[in-house]
């Protein structure tokens, strides 16, 4: 009998993707500074874990640069005007990640480019992980629906929290002391709760 997709997590298999966060996006989106403050922690927590990490911008020339307090500067962003992240520059970075097992997905918009990029990951087999509190749109209805059909699709949907912990795995751990750090203050409100009146978010 085939075991059911648990959705467990290891760095050593894992990649973070954080999708275009960009200086154009950063009126329109809703909850935009917490929605980077949440991805910025995921990335110094790979950075942490030695995690891959791939950063995409949806057409830089027009909507601009990522923005600075992601904290990816020293990081290569490949450019795109396709909504997948999966363009065949990050196709070959994958490439050379032959354990690759599970996609860590973060950014903008959750009905657009976070949708087509999670339906690629998820048709090439791999686990996918949405970080909720760490995707926004610019309606929160599409971010409500998508996140829904990102779970139908069989996305998994979690909090940074709950996805540093699991990749970490044991207080024991050397690294633990740092990403405790981290996590000592809960991530900042980006309206979740909100959208999901009476129940958690994404797992109904």
């Amino acid at each position: 009998m085939a075991l059911a997709r648990l959705g467990k997590v290891v760095p050593k298999t894992s990649i973070l993707f954080l999708c275009d966060m960009q200086e154009k996006f950063r009126p329109n989106i809703a909850h935009f500074p917490q929605i980077v403050a949440v991805a910025a922690r995921m990335l110094k927590v790979a950075q942490l874990l030695e995690i891959p990490v791939v950063v995409t911008e949806q057409y830089p020339q027009g909507l601009g640069p990522t923005v600075p307090e992601l904290g990816a500067e020293g990081l290569r962003k490949f450019p795109k005007t396709c909504f997948s992240m999966l363009v065949p520059e990050v196709e070959e970075e994958l490439g050379a990640l032959p354990h690759l097992r599970s996609v860590l997905l973060c950014g903008i918009e959750t009905q657009a480019c976070i949708m087509s990029t999670a339906l690629d990951a998820l048709e090439r087999g791999l686990d996918v992980h949405v970080v909720a509190d760490a995707c926004s749109s610019r309606s929160q209805v599409d971010r409500l629906a998508a996140l829904s059909r990102l779970r139908q699709s069989g996305a998994f949907v979690t909090t940074s929290e709950g996805l540093i912990l699991q990749l970490v795995r044991d207080a024991a751990d050397p690294r633990f002391r740092q990403i405790q750090k981290l996590i000592k203050d809960p991530a900042p409100d980006s309206g979740l709760l909100s959208l999901f009146p009476g129940q958690s978010p994404g797992f109904s």
